[in-house]
């Protein structure tokens, strides 16, 4: 018969540490609380304090620390900054122990739980939650981690989804809220519901002035800088992306597209433009107006005019996006010419005269040529000022009459009635009586036709109302600036002057500039 010596283990299995060894183990604590208010935090901070006096009474043990993660979701441990520089220091050796609460606690991913303790348990670290007793190390510790895990992981999806359904709920109710710590011009009343800030609301009115009258998204943000006014976030410095922004969001012209954005998954909380996946809620009239609707559609069409024109229109330069080269059609930029020295200049070329092979013929210009030659423009424009200002008038009027496009678009909203009314019956016919299937698709398809027809035409003569509308109040600032005009004093430059009477300046190779100003009127001048 075999002799068998059995060799006694030295070691504990998971420490590494000799068996009869007397170590005081390295001890850590893991709090974390979900949310930032007054309650959980009161949670949190008596969370820090038991953990640090319960570890500290342990005489078998050396307390570390308590890491702590505030106002965190445990559905992903990636953005949990204390959790995550535990784990690195227990992989580091620096912890032998780590005590938490209970399993939700530690994650509600339940991925996540598991590798997170079998990570630590290849390191030597145990993790204890103290709510179900669950030592890691125990040979039953990760059948039932796994299930508490679950378990914490379907919280989660319910939570989540209940929130979600309220969320959606107040959406479809057209309940409509701000993150009024960030956004110019209103806060919550009392019913709950955005009130205008009469001191905010005005900053918005003066961004919206300013972008009409022709200044960049460059220059308002200089400008407001300058004025010392606060960004929607108390900053100094105000950005172009704040501008457009504001210049861009439909709530203050007192309504609110609700579910712009998505959440994809509830552990990741990763979020997505909403493309149609979900939902969207459009709710007009929903709060107080800051900006009447006509002229914040207005805006949007200058934006996207703006835009067309590539990124020279947001130069700090009244003369940007206005000069425009005859030979290949780019816009003219400025470029500075002996910057460091006594003879600096700043001149105006085509921006695309040295791109690619052929070079363009037109000359440059120097700032004080193109105001004196916009003056001459402005005074040959200007020879006969009465009958200017009348022709502009009778365009002016011409711009606002709407009553042939009022006339139809009432005709088409009887379409429309008529068309939904005849659908919604042929929907109950079929309802109610054997029609061949055929017969009622074709017949729902021509309904549908009809009915697109009309709304598109609709649509369409509404854009175009508001475009008569945007091109009469262009011709009305310039018709101000013409009547302005003191014929007993020489003419003088001012950028207001410019942004409001000119549209675009063409230059020539023979050094021809063709002034069209926003009257449709073109004044030709020679350097």
């Amino acid at each position: 018969m075999a002799n068998i010596t059995v060799i006694p283990a030295s070691k504990t299995l998971h420490s590494k540490m000799p068996v009869n060894a007397r170590s005081r183990r390295k001890v850590a604590g893991y709090a974390r609380v979900s949310t930032d208010s007054e309650e959980q935090l009161t949670s949190y901070e008596a969370q820090v304090d038991y953990y640090t006096k319960y570890i500290r009474s342990n005489p078998d043990w050396e307390f570390v620390d308590v890491y702590t993660d505030e106002g965190i979701s445990a559905t992903n441990t990636r953005h949990r900054d204390g959790f995550n520089r535990m784990i690195a220091d227990a992989l580091a050796g620096k912890i032998d122990l780590i005590v938490t609460k209970s399993v939700s606690r530690f994650a509600r991913n339940t991925v996540d739980s598991l590798t997170a303790v079998r990570k630590l348990k290849e390191h030597g670290t145990e993790v204890y939650f103290e709510k179900e007793g669950i030592y890691t190390f125990d040979s039953k510790g990760e059948l039932l981690i796994t299930i508490m895990s679950s378990l914490a992981q379907e919280e989660s999806r319910s939570i989540s989804e209940n929130v979600t359904w309220g969320q959606r709920k107040r959406f479809a109710d057209g309940k409509v809220s701000l993150p009024y710590k960030s956004f110019l011009g209103y806060r919550k009343g009392p019913d709950g519901l955005p009130e205008i800030v009469p001191e905010e609301a005005e900053i918005v009115r003066e961004i919206y002035k300013l972008f009409v009258q022709g200044k960049t998204v460059n220059w308002i943000a200089t400008h407001l800088t300058s004025k010392g006014i606060p960004t929607p976030r108390g900053k100094e410095k105000w950005q172009t992306s704040t501008i457009e922004s504001i210049l861009t969001n439909e709530k203050y012209k007192g309504s609110a597209v609700l579910q712009k954005k998505f959440t994809v998954d509830f552990l990741s909380k990763k979020m997505k433009v909403n493309e149609g996946e979900v939902p969207q809620y459009i709710v007009d009239q929903s709060h107080p107006a800051i900006i009447d609707p006509v002229q914040w559609q207005k805006v949007q069409d200058e934006m996207a005019v703006r835009k067309s024109r590539g990124k020279h229109h947001n130069s700090l330069s009244p003369f940007s996006a206005k000069i425009v080269c005859s030979d290949c059609g780019d816009f003219y930029g400025s470029k500075v010419w002996h910057s460091t020295d006594k003879y600096r200049r700043v001149i105006w070329q085509c921006n695309g005269k040295f791109k690619g092979e052929h070079r363009c013929g037109t000359p440059h210009l120097y700032e004080d040529d193109i105001k004196r030659l916009y003056l001459r423009a402005v005074a040959d424009l200007t020879e006969d000022r009465k009958v200017l200002l009348e022709t502009c008038r009778m365009i002016h009027d011409e711009y606002l009459n709407s009553d042939t496009i009022d006339a139809e678009c009432a005709t088409l909203n009887d379409e429309i009635e008529v068309v939904s009314e005849l659908t919604r019956r042929l929907i109950a016919e079929n309802s109610t009586t054997a029609i061949p299937q055929d017969e009622y698709n074709r017949k729902y398809d021509a309904l549908v036709e009809r009915f697109h027809t009309a709304q598109d035409r609709l649509d369409e003569l509404q854009k175009l109302r508001i475009t008569r509308s945007f091109q009469a109040d262009v011709l009305e600032c310039f018709m101000f600036e013409i009547k302005a005009i003191d014929t007993s004093l020489p003419l003088e430059y001012t950028d207001r002057f410019w942004l409001n009477l000119i549209d675009r300046v063409t230059v020539y190779e023979d050094k021809r500039l063709v002034f069209r100003f926003k009257n449709g009127t073109e004044v030709e001048e020679t350097l």
